[in-house]
């Protein structure tokens, strides 16, 4: 094939196919073969055929006329949207408009002010306008005349989309390819004077992002200074230029599954004590803690527009970064600071659903009845229904199942990862709650399955993952995924998804339990906090040690910290943080020692099992403030200063059991055999190798310590000399100093280990 620049400005190939006369009509597939540096022959089509039951990647085309000409583009970062458009190899970069409204009779271009950056249902506002044409695939482009000669004299423009619908209604939406929604605030203008609300100031600052206007912006260049106070700014650095110093040789970023120690952290609830959300200005004012820390991978929770000072989990423009939380080019920054400190940078997505309010957005975007709202799935017309929304389908998320059979719908995820991945240099992808693609779908109307969205689920995420690993085949993938479908982690050529790992809550439910009553989960913490003296379930602890490797566990997450609730009769019992729960929510001077050490224990078994650790921020300085995602802004607690007072001591024990999980190749092996469970005694022990080296681990959640010696006995225990590699209750990280000084000898699978109340012991053998 040849190469060549298209006219986004891409590299581009094709090649000429000489068909017979005698072969019009006839139906084609086709495919390409491409070499990256990775790989020889890969397959370049990532797409699958429409069937849901076959996952058959190929285009195919049916031959009509003399010299036809067939497409396939990877992703649509610079299809759609506001993009540079080099036509017929011209020199100059002119600027093209391109968006998706395939029932639309009329689409116009309509420009905004920056000031306000908005523009009201009346029309009010708009400042130019000018009409688009409609292409192939229901495309409509702006034309190539002296209004869109120059791309720069578009830069930094407000604009949105005046779509006359099929039933001849004019609607204002967004572009749902825009790399920037302007606003930054929480008023949503046309209503808040119906509900009583303080009023719009007229700013874009005060404006909801996913209802403000769009606006162009160079995809090639980033900001020189993180925030230099202006809009539009005037200080840029072209894209290799800004990269240029992005990594340090002395501190390489984790591009495995095992290296990672995962720090979950919100960026806009950072800024405690401020009445504005935190920026990633105060994200990267947090770093050097996290580098102490020993962290080397942070995920991110949602950075997509969402619109107004939330979590992040209902996106309405995947391409655009919350502005809120700084924008496209501090997120820029963000990530070019973590990799010079050797931090890689995940950050979660979410497909499953939209934004609750669409209007703007995806909800109607160029048609007015439901079976044509192609953004949404929907099933039949709407008469079919006793109320015409009861052909949308539920997915177990927080809104109506986006239309996966779309291949337009399935690439407006696919192409902004890929965006992510290419223009953020982002590391890697958690994917929320995917049993809503592959499982969960069911009809509005009565409940009843949808077995063909389940089927267009999986494919969506096997394109995805196909597509991203085709463009970067280290990027790290994990699933929020609670259904323990094996496929999810398993190899695409075996059959499965495709992912790395999965999110595993059931981790959380079974040594920590404050967010649901479950009968058959251990619960550890959560009875420990209770007190007495009582049992506790390490036997299926044990079990839950086997079953880490490909996963991502965790002692503490953004659903955890106050967000999930279960009803024990009638009384509804709201999760806590973590140093919380050890002691049934009673956390003041007397009770914070035991509460430290009990969460010593559980954060320890944490990383010392074969599975990803991650945390949320705040747990390693013991924050305690619930963390909901109606209140959080009320509920922000200062890291630095925590870490500096009352939570010196936890933060010491963090630090040094990250750093010995990460520095140990045998702690990030799959390889681990329990060797002890005693549920009256409270205590599990385990082994971990890899090739000569071996730890042995041993956790005790006892109210008192066994001073004298405990005696582990089991005949997998090798013969060898032992020391203390960590111990809990060291007096540096508040603990009482019940140690095991010396060498420790095992002996025909016996060994004696001092253990301390609510602590763990790390045995390495010599």
């Amino acid at each position: 094939m040849e190469a060549f620049v298209a006219d986004d400005g891409c590299p581009a190939w094709r090649a000429d196919i000489p068909l017979d006369e005698t072969q019009k009509g006839w139906t084609f597939h086709w495919g390409v073969l491409t070499d990256t540096p990775q790989e020889i022959n890969a397959w370049g089509i990532p797409t699958e055929v429409e069937n849901p039951d076959s996952q058959a990647q190929y285009c195919n085309f049916t031959l009509q006329k003399d010299g036809q000409t067939e497409h396939y583009w990877l992703t649509h970062c610079r299809r759609l949207g506001a993009n540079k458009f080099l036509p017929n190899g011209a020199q100059e970069q002119m600027i093209r408009f391109s968006v998706w409204a395939p029932d639309a009779t009329k689409v116009e271009l309509v420009t905004g002010d920056q000031t306000s950056g908005y523009i009201w249902n009346n029309g009010d506002g708009v400042q130019r306008s000018f009409s688009l044409t409609q292409g192939e695939d229901g495309i409509w482009y702006t034309p190539s005349t002296p209004d869109f000669a120059s791309f720069a004299d578009w830069d930094h423009t407000p604009y949105m989309y005046r779509v006359l619908r099929d039933d001849g209604n004019v609607k204002y939406r967004t572009d749902l390819y825009s790399r920037c929604q302007i606003g930054s605030g929480r008023k949503k203008p046309d209503e808040a004077a119906a509900n009583g609300a303080a009023p719009w100031d007229g700013t874009r600052q005060d404006v909801n992002g996913t209802k403000s206007c769009s606006v162009v912006v160079n995809p090639d260049r980033v900001t020189e200074l993180l925030n230099e106070g202006v809009f539009p700014e005037t200080k840029w650095l072209d894209e290799e230029d800004f990269w240029a110093n992005e990594y340090d040789p002395l501190r390489p970023v984790p591009d495995s599954l095992e290296d990672l120690i995962i720090y979950e952290l919100h960026v806009e609830g950072l800024a405690a004590g401020s009445p504005r959300p935190g920026s990633f200005e105060d994200a990267i004012g947090l770093l050097d803690h996290l580098v102490e820390l020993g962290v080397n991978a942070v995920e991110l929770m949602p950075m997509s527009e969402a619109g107004g000072w939330s979590w992040g989990y209902g996106t309405s423009h995947y391409f655009a970064t919350d502005y809120a939380g700084g924008g496209r080019d501090q997120l820029k920054h963000f990530i070019r600071e973590c990799h010079r400190r050797g931090i890689a940078v995940i950050l979660d997505v979410v497909y499953n659903h939209y934004v609750p309010d669409a209007e703007r957005a995806q909800y109607f975007y160029d048609a007015a009845e439901p079976d044509k709202n192609f953004y949404y799935w929907y099933e039949g017309a709407p008469g079919d229904w006793p109320r015409p929304d009861g052909g949308y389908l539920n997915n177990g998320s927080s809104g109506w199942a986006p239309n996966y059979r779309n291949e337009f719908v399935r690439k407006v995820f696919t192409s902004s990862a890929a965006m992510l991945l290419t223009e953020f240099h982002v590391d890697g992808f958690r994917v929320d709650l995917t049993q809503a693609f592959h499982r969960d779908n069911s009809l509005n109307a009565d409940g009843r399955p949808c077995p063909e969205a389940n089927l267009l689920g999986a494919k969506f995420l096997r394109e995805w993952v196909r597509t991203l690993r085709l463009i970067k085949p280290s990027v790290i993938l994990t699933a929020e995924d609670h259904t323990g479908w094996e496929a999810i982690t398993q190899p695409q050529e075996t059959g499965g998804i495709g992912f790395d790992a999965s999110w595993w809550a059931a981790w959380y439910h079974n040594l920590i339990g404050a967010s649901r009553n479950d009968m058959g989960d251990a619960r550890l913490l959560h009875t420990a906090g209770l007190g007495g003296d009582g049992p506790l379930a390490m036997s299926v602890m044990a079990e839950k040690i086997l079953a880490t490797p490909q996963r991502v566990i965790y002692s503490e997450s953004h659903d955890e910290a106050g967000n999930a609730y279960y009803y024990d009769g009638d009384q509804r019992v709201e999760s806590a943080r973590t140093i919380e729960v050890a002691v049934n929510g009673f956390l003041n001077d007397e009770t914070r020692p035991w509460a430290e050490a009990r969460c010593r224990v559980t954060f320890g078994l944490t990383v010392l099992t074969p599975g990803a650790p991650m945390f949320f921020m705040g747990e390693e300085v013991g924050a305690k403030e619930p963390y909901r995602y109606n209140d959080w802004l009320q509920h922000r607690e200062d890291i630095i200063s925590l870490r500096k007072g009352s939570g010196a001591h936890l933060f010491a024990f963090y630090r040094d059991i990250i750093r010995l999980r990460r520095h140990n190749k045998a702690l990030k092996s799959p390889y681990a055999a329990i060797v002890h469970v005693h549920d009256a005694n409270r205590v599990i022990a385990f082994r971990r190798w890899l090739g000569n080296t071996e730890f042995l681990v041993v956790a005790s959640l006892n109210n008192a310590a066994f001073s004298d010696g405990y005696r582990l006995e089991n005949s997998a225990l090798p013969d060898g000399n032992w020391i203390e590699a960590l111990n809990s209750d060291d007096e540096e990280y508040g603990g009482h100093g019940v140690r095991n000084p010396g060498v420790l000898t095992s002996s025909g699978g016996v060994i004696d280990v001092r253990l301390p109340a609510a602590g763990i012991v790390v045995l390495q053998r010599i």
